[in-house]
């Protein structure tokens, strides 16, 4: 369920990167080519971006297909940005969240979004979010699997964790607490992108000479420098490198 793309790099407008690739995001909403679970990404959508001189990015988000906003094609063809995440949602479960649910969830510099699903929800997690104070619970933007994720996410990121630290540490606990739970994470401050490959794909094209990266779901054309993310893995990127560091299964 759900395809998302993060990029880092030059200036470039949204639909260059979304819109215009042959199999970009904007296509995946209805004809992905690589997605393992669900067929179609058409219960909402988002995009995030950062504008020069502003650390905390925008967000367009709607709860109905892409193709579908005629509002966000005007966007696409003239906001330009160095560092964007979007996605495309195929909901596990039907809710009254509407665009709430869409990622790229955000607080402060970051965007987040969640690539997967969490086997019995909602009860699979109760222990974990026990753990949270009470005030992060009642904000969380929607009543879903993903959402709470990003919860336990951020509040690492505010306990003083890094981005990848943060977000391996919490799909170990998910998937210690929901085994079979697929937890393709994405996410970013503008500056660098972090990721976890974890029961779904994950590919990343990085060129150092360009200074720019592109992390996503499944690559949005056919350029022979896309590589794919092996299963378990944590990916660390800036514009010029790529780190990637394998996870370990929790324990049983």
């Amino acid at each position: 369920m759900c395809r998302h793309i993060a990029y880092l790099g030059p200036p470039s407008p949204l639909g260059e990167l979304l819109v215009r690739p042959a199999h970009g995001l904007y296509r995946q909403s209805w004809e992905p080519r690589r997605q393992r679970y669900g067929t179609v990404n058409a219960d909402g959508f988002g995009v995030g971006w950062y504008a020069d001189g502003d650390p905390v990015p925008a967000r367009y988000r709607r709860a109905g297909p892409i193709w579908a906003d005629l509002s966000f094609a005007d966007l696409a063809r003239v906001v330009r940005t160095g560092a964007l995440l979007a996605a495309v949602r195929d909901a596990t479960l039907s809710g009254a969240d509407a665009e709430a649910a869409a990622a790229p969830y955000a607080a402060g510099p970051w965007l987040f979004s969640h690539n997967g699903a969490v086997k019995g929800w909602p009860g699979s997690l109760g222990r974990l979010a026990s753990l949270l104070p009470a005030n992060e619970l009642l904000s969380l933007e929607a009543r879903n699997d993903s959402a709470l994720v990003w919860a336990l996410v951020l509040h690492r990121l505010r306990d003083g964790d890094e981005p990848g630290q943060a977000l391996a540490d919490t799909v170990l606990d998910v998937a210690a607490a929901a085994p079979g739970s697929r937890l393709n994470l994405l996410l970013t401050d503008g500056e660098t992108v972090c990721a976890t490959a974890w029961g779904d794909t994950l590919w990343y094209l990085a060129e150092p000479g360009r200074s720019r990266t592109v992390v996503a779901s499944e690559p949005y054309d056919d350029d022979p420098g896309w590589r794919e993310v092996p299963d378990r893995t944590v990916l660390a990127a800036t514009r010029t490198d790529v780190l990637l560091t394998p996870l370990k299964e929790p324990p049983a």
